[in-house]
């Protein structure tokens, strides 16, 4: 799979917590995005953060949070993001959607087909 030079990023901020028909949004929403061929997806999570609400989220031992901040991130060509963004629309109910021209530089498996 190819990703031209000039791609896009969509970034999607969630919580942890977070669901989609009883799943956890973030594993449909990678799921949703490989089986419509993107080029790949990363979630990650965060140890802090707020969102709209200002509620803290933590991991600290004092306030152990269970709805830690996650952030999934996708590059791929604009055209292809752009058809994912009706169907992440369908599942997210609250959170933060951003999208950002990037420039690829390098995108390639390792030998053993791994991106490690």
């Amino acid at each position: 799979m190819q990703i031209p030079t000039e791609a896009t990023l969509l970034r999607i901020f969630l919580g942890e917590s977070d669901r989609w028909h009883h799943q956890p949004l973030y594993e449909t929403i990678v799921t949703r995005a490989r089986e419509m061929h993107l080029a790949g997806a990363t979630v990650l999570r965060g140890p802090m953060g707020f969102g709209k609400s200002s509620l803290l989220h933590t991991t600290k031992i004092l306030r152990l949070s269970y709805d830690l901040p996650l952030v999934i991130e996708i590059v791929d060509a604009e055209e292809k993001i752009q058809s994912f963004l009706p169907v992440l629309d369908e599942m997210m109910r609250g959170g933060l959607v951003t999208l950002e021209k990037v420039r690829v530089i390098h995108y390639r498996a390792n030998q053993d087909g791994d991106t490690k």
